[in-house]
């Protein structure tokens, strides 16, 4: 009888054990998913009185491209060139482009851009000698194609921003 207790007592533990067990990932899941909701609504309560006006219509119309530009340019001796362009602060970018081949490394490019509103047009020119400058068309707010030496749009070049593409928003401060 006493065997048969201890034997019950052992397997109730095992079986209770078993169920705590189990439970654990449940209350991980749920409690990620709290802090995740409280994360939300304190993002919307700090953000309420924040006025948005200042960068929804700025008077430098350089800081409306502020931003990331993504494509995928033709290539001559590959299968195409995976480009990103990140338009920055104080008129810097850096372009990072990448050929479709096997083993393939990133090639980086610094320097600074000048917008011409008139034109509708972006220049890149690099900080290191050698290297001519990048002329870009702006298409749209979202849409970047690059010219070639004459001013001429180069079909196939384009750069969609990371932001608005595929109808993604992105608003961040």
């Amino acid at each position: 009888m006493r065997a048969l207790k201890n034997q019950l007592k052992h397997t109730l533990t095992l079986f209770l054990a078993g169920g705590l067990l189990a439970a654990i990932p449940a209350m991980a899941a749920s409690d990620l998913e709290a802090q995740e909701g409280f994360a939300r609504a304190r993002a919307k309560t700090l953000q309420k009185d924040i006025d948005h006006s200042a960068h929804q219509n700025p008077a430098d119309k350089s800081l409306e491209f502020h931003g990331v530009f993504y494509g995928y340019l033709p290539c001559d001796d590959c299968d195409g060139v995976k480009t990103t362009l990140s338009l920055q602060q104080k008129q810097n970018y850096l372009l990072v482009t990448q050929p479709a081949k096997e083993s393939s490394r990133e090639y980086y490019e610094r320097g600074k851009y000048d917008w011409n509103n008139e034109k509708r047009t972006v220049v890149l020119t690099p900080k290191k000698g050698g290297a001519n400058p990048r002329s870009f068309h702006i298409e749209d707010e979202g849409t970047l194609i690059q010219l070639n030496a004459d001013g001429i749009k180069k079909e196939g070049y384009e750069l969609q921003r990371s932001d608005t593409y595929k109808s993604r928003e992105v608003h961040i401060h």
